[in-house]
């Protein structure tokens, strides 16, 4: 077995570790040999011999393979990644000869021998960026753990207080869990506070050394343990590191070969992008059926450095640029069509990528209109994907790299800002920006500029509850798509046109608008403007024919989860409690109105947006159906639901309604169980908590199945409910204050 990672991850520990835990299956020794020494073949040899015990002046590995013949024993080689041709052949040769010899090495790159089974050594946990946790809860990360151990070591009497809490986290986050870069920042606590800690580490890592003797030359900083990787490099690979480290957070094969042409053909470019991943600097990682690359930040950083050095940063950023560039107009061109949830997907993967090539236009005198054609590209896509905020700082910053010459471009980013001011219920934002659209259009002849114009302004009216003139913009505005041809452009305002028609109680022409949304996407293969269709029309159908509203409700909801969209997830959540609240399941319907809230929120959308309608009517009704205490118990245990829970309950899942069990069923979880629990109620699935947990996905489904076992669950709704339930319960018990005002009240 050979324990593979890149320099710092804590490969020669866990291997010593792994040596003392099984020294008893060995009973004729267990050896641990540290190869950091340049050696050669002949003087391999001699070292193992001598580890084994062999004196004799001259030996060869024939000499070895005799002495351990007969032998139950394990040899650990350590280090091997600068000899790993003659650890490889000593390896085979060894294991050919001496049948009850096990061999257990750590390297940067598997050795290649026959039988080999390789274990590729992950960073240690860290906290996820945005969580706010208490200290309490953070020795649960392992790498926080050592970080806080190594802390008490060098400065006796530290712990983990909350106001540093949040600084120990980014610290293990930003030195990407590794071992030894975690363990030199804690010994600088000796002279520096964590919050300068952290700032240091935004100037680079050249500080975080030690002075430790007993430590190897390429481990006492952490710049000479990655220079040790990338002396182990060849020339090449030492320059895809560098063209590759312009990537934000992970890239794709494609991104890689537009960023290197010119210096290598893609065939070329898969053996280093191969050889990189085998010695431990690219990481590997499964996205929607493709596979992503990433740098840990720590090596990203280092190959930014050697890129820069080359003088060839700035053509590099100009292809990283261009690409994504091409990237966005592509995915923009086939929205209306089969491809679409996957270019959501791709899309959402390589946002850092996106911003970093908008940003990257902004300052680039020779390219600053290919910044905001990205922002203008992606302004479906933040709708859909419920990034408005993030949406409406891109298009601004885009924008404000231009000349004040009208273009199309520019008005297509003013009425794509301008919409998700709309939904966010920011109407003065939104009307302002619609107006500094429409005086650019003036100056166009482009029928198109002026009939988006129109569909922005039927979006605006319709947030802002003017329903009367979001009839009369989306009349006009699906005119003139049919009149141009543009088939995106006519869905849109036909959804638009039909939402204002089902609120002026027209539903003869509302369901005529969704009718004609549902036959041209179906024949499309587009889902985001179906699942509207179909949500709207379940919508209108719910007073008349259940049954049927059901049907078209359940296909919604069906896309929306494919989609993966919290715009389309909180509409349908909103159309379920809709029907739940008309047909008598007035709990219910509670539960999923506040999980439709919860997502409104998140997303920071207003109560009116332009398919949907407000809740406040149907929140009254229920207030009144359940009393104040039981509706508002309700309405919380919805909010506190995560996406597949609440997807759960808008298909018919009755568990989300039901009363929890009491917390002390939490005392039959093991530690890991609870682990597994904690990410179900994350929203992962069984092989996302495997990647997770390092575990294959037959044991995280086990583990799954033995949490539903033990609480008496069917489903994991139930499960993420309960330990919503369950964490305020420990929450309320932890703090008496909460608890006494809780119950006065």
């Amino acid at each position: 077995m050979t324990l593979t990672g890149i320099g710092g991850v804590g490969k020669s520990r866990l291997a010593v570790r792994v040596a003392s835990e099984v020294r008893r299956a060995f009973p004729d020794g267990v050896w641990l040999i540290d190869l950091a020494a340049p050696c050669s073949t002949e003087q391999l040899a001699g070292t193992i011999a001598g580890a084994v015990g062999l004196e004799a002046a001259a030996v060869s590995f024939d000499d070895v393979a005799d002495l351990l013949a007969a032998r139950q024993a394990l040899l650990v080689l350590d280090n091997c990644e600068h000899v790993i041709d003659a650890v490889a052949a000593a390896a085979k040769m060894l294991l050919r000869c001496c049948p009850r010899l096990r061999v257990l090495t750590t390297s940067r790159e598997c050795l290649h021998v026959g039988g080999e089974v390789t274990f590729s050594v992950p960073p240690l946990t860290v906290p996820e960026p945005g969580h706010r946790l208490p200290a309490a809860s953070l020795p649960c990360y392992e790498a926080v753990t050592l970080f806080a151990d190594r802390a008490a070591a060098a400065v006796p009497g530290f712990g983990l207080t909350d106001d540093i809490v949040a600084v120990v986290a980014q610290i293990c986050r930003r030195l990407d869990g590794l071992p030894l870069p975690i363990e030199l920042a804690a010994q600088r606590l000796r002279v520096m506070s964590p919050h300068q800690i952290l700032r240091r580490l935004d100037e680079g890592y050249r500080f975080l050394t030690t002075s430790g003797r007993g430590a190897p030359a390429r481990q006492q900083s952490l710049r000479r343990c990655i220079d040790w990787s990338y002396e182990l490099c060849t020339p090449r690979e030492r320059t895809v590191w560098a063209m590759v480290s312009v990537f934000d957070d992970g890239f794709e094969l494609d991104a890689a070969e537009a960023v290197c042409a010119g210096v290598l053909s893609p065939g070329e470019l898969l053996d280093v992008v191969t050889a990189l991943v085998n010695k431990s600097v690219l990481i590997c990682e499964p996205a929607h059926g493709v596979v992503r690359y990433r740098l840990l930040e720590t090596v990203r950083e280092y190959g930014r450095e050697r890129i820069q050095e080359s003088g060839e940063h700035v053509t590099v950023r100009r292809r990283h640029r261009d690409w994504y560039l091409q990237l966005a107009v592509r995915a923009d061109a086939e929205w209306i069509g089969p491809r679409q949830t996957g270019w959501i997907n791709r899309l959402d993967r390589e946002r850092p990528n996106l911003y970093k090539a908008i940003a990257f236009s902004v300052s680039d005198p020779y390219g600053p209109s290919a910044g905001l054609r990205i922002a203008t590209a992606l302004g479906r896509f933040w709708l859909v994907r419920g990034l408005l905020e993030e949406g409406r700082d891109w298009l601004a910053r885009s924008r404000a790299g231009q000349a004040e010459c009208p273009s199309p471009a520019q008005v297509t980013a003013l009425c794509a800002e301008a919409t998700l001011a709309g939904f966010q219920g920011d109407s003065i934002g939104a009307d302002a920006l619609l107006r500094q659209a429409h005086e650019y259009a003036v100056a166009l002849v482009d029928v198109r500029v002026h009939h988006l114009i129109m569909r922005t302004a039927g979006h605006l009216a319709h947030a802002s509850g003017d329903t009367a003139a979001a009839r009369g913009h989306f009349e006009s505005a699906v005119d003139a798509a049919r009149a141009s041809g543009e088939v995106g452009a006519c869905l849109e305002a036909l959804l638009g046109l039909g939402a204002a028609s089902a609120c002026a109680a027209d539903g003869a022409r509302a369901k005529s608008c969704f009718e004609e949304v549902l036959t041209a996407t179906e024949y499309r293969g587009e889902s985001i403007y179906r699942t509207i269709a179909l949500a709207a029309t379940a919508r209108l159908l719910g007073r008349h024919d259940l049954q049927q509203a059901m049907v078209s409700l359940h296909s919604a909801l069906d896309m929306a989860g494919e989609v993966s969209s919290p715009l389309l997830t909180m509409e349908c959540i909103s159309v379920a409690a809709d029907l739940a609240a008309e047909h008598g399941r007035s709990r219910h319907a509670a539960v999923l109105l506040g999980a439709a809230r919860s997502l409104q929120e998140s997303m920071g959308i207003s109560r009116h947006t332009a398919y949907g309608s407000s809740d406040n009517g149907i929140r009254e009704r229920l207030r009144r159906v359940l009393g104040e205490r039981d509706f508002t118990d309700a309405v919380e245990n919805g909010r506190a639901l995560t996406v597949p829970a609440a997807l759960a309950c808008a298909l018919g899942d009755s568990s989300c309604t039901t009363e929890q069990p009491d917390s002390t069923r939490t005392a039959g979880l093991t530690r890991r169980e609870r682990q597994v629990a904690d990410l179900v109620t994350e929203g992962l699935t069984n092989r996302m908590i495997a990647e997770k947990l390092v575990i294959s996905p037959r044991t995280a489904q086990g583990h799954v199945e033995r949490v539903l076992g033990k609480l008496g669950f069917t489903s994991r709704a139930q499960i993420a409910a309960w330990m919503v339930e369950h964490r305020r319960r420990e929450h309320d018990r932890d703090t008496p204050t909460a608890v006494t005002k809780m119950r006065v009240h």
